[in-house]
């Protein structure tokens, strides 16, 4: 049976890099960077946020990718 406890704290978590990757990608797009460098920083963030999400969905069944804390 899943906890509402955790899925309110998994909620939250999606919330939160959600807007954080939100900030990320509006700042490169307001930066302005050439050409080769936007497009190489903007797939850099598509991984790291495939991994993010990856791990939230992966330990919410119980075995994250990594663990952030000791």
């Amino acid at each position: 049976m899943i906890d509402a406890q955790a899925l309110v704290t998994i909620l939250v978590q999606l919330i939160i890099w959600g807007l954080i990757i939100y900030v990320l990608f509006w700042a490169i797009g307001k930066v302005g960077l050439p050409e080769p460098f936007q497009k190489i920083s903007m797939v850099v963030l598509v991984i790291l946020t495939v991994i993010i999400l990856l791990n939230i969905l992966s330990g919410f069944l119980g075995t994250p990718l990594f663990r952030w804390s000791h």
